[in-house]
């Protein structure tokens, strides 16, 4: 038996999206395995790559409840999660929710707002719960956080904490599309495509669909040979002459569930090495610091994680 649940809303997933999306089909593919591994996914790219869209159209096709944070410099965190208000007529407090009490929180250009503010999401990403006034108040299984951030180098942007980061399961590289496909996106604008009308999207899943999907994923089976395979990576992301700072157990478990629903997704019951290989930069990049002399030699963490791949012996 295959993990027919999660492929197939893989499938459908990217159908329902095809009349908003062009291309983008590898962000798409991610995005469904940080969901399918109940993990959160945090977008770089410039703007005006769809980052923004590609949320807002998955969130309409899996039927979720949808809320929206624009980032700014002036940002309070009560303005995430919500704030307690008096009401003197009835002598107490009422808790007015932020925009964090929904399914999937898109947090726009979330590294245009100091870390005191970003750091309001972390109870939220970490326990599905805000505890705001002494108060906790749970989110539900199904939080999914969307964060899309610009490139560090533009200006008025914030470098997210590594604690920050480290919540992230999965951090996607946006890029511009090809010449065909920006073809494309010109013809359908031209023939009068509207990017704020969904109704096309195609809702594609319920929560049931949803739960079934993720339970493949959980289901994927483990050889003992892939422990080992996955410590030795991690501990080759630490050991690395070329790396600050290398993966936390943390990291470890994140390649592990974001390995098992990409094989999920790829309708398959058994993990394999590819599935690792595939999923270790998306999963890692944003967990590994590299040192000065790496980054003077013109070295990107994608390329630093791929000579870690290549020097850790496959299982057989």
């Amino acid at each position: 038996m295959t993990a027919k649940n999660a492929a197939g809303l893989h499938e459908d997933l990217a159908g329902a999206l095809a009349p908003i999306i062009v291309g983008q089909a590898e962000a798409l593919e991610e995005l469904t395995v940080a969901l399918l591994a109940g993990g959160h996914v945090l977008f770089e790219g410039v703007p005006g790559v769809a980052k923004t869209l590609l949320a807002k159209s998955f969130a309409k096709a899996l039927a979720l409840d949808y809320g929206r944070v624009q980032f700014t410099p002036d940002l309070m965190p009560s303005d995430i999660t919500g704030t307690p208000v008096y009401l003197p007529q009835e002598g107490r407090f009422v808790l007015t929710k932020g925009p964090v009490f929904t399914e999937l929180l898109l947090a726009d250009e979330i590294n245009r707002t100091p870390p005191k503010t970003q750091a309001a999401l972390l109870e939220a990403m970490e326990e599905h719960q805000v505890t705001i006034g002494g108060e906790t108040h749970q989110l539900g299984d199904t939080f999914f956080v969307v964060a899309t951030q610009n490139p560090l180098e533009y200006e008025g942007t914030y470098p997210l904490p590594e604690a920050q980061t480290d919540r992230f399961l999965l951090k996607i590289l946006v890029d511009y599309p090809s010449t065909e496909e920006n073809d494309r996106i010109l013809r359908r604008h031209h023939e009068g495509f509207d990017p704020h009308d969904l109704s096309r999207v195609e809702v594609v899943a319920d929560r049931a669909r949803l739960a079934a999907a993720r339970a493949d994923a959980d289901a994927v089976k483990v050889d003992d040979t892939l422990f080992g395979y996955l410590s030795q990576l991690v501990e080759a992301s630490r050991t690395s002459p070329r790396v600050r700072l290398g993966a936390s157990p943390r990291g470890g478990v994140a390649l592990l569930r974001a390995a098992k629903a990409r094989a999920a997704l790829m309708g398959s019951d058994f993990l394999t090495p590819d599935e690792v290989k595939s999923t270790a930069r998306p999963v890692l990049r944003h967990r590994l610091l590299l040192e000065p002399e790496a980054e003077i030699e013109g070295l990107s963490v994608d390329d630093v994680i791929g000579e870690i791949l290549d020097e850790v012996d496959v299982p057989r």
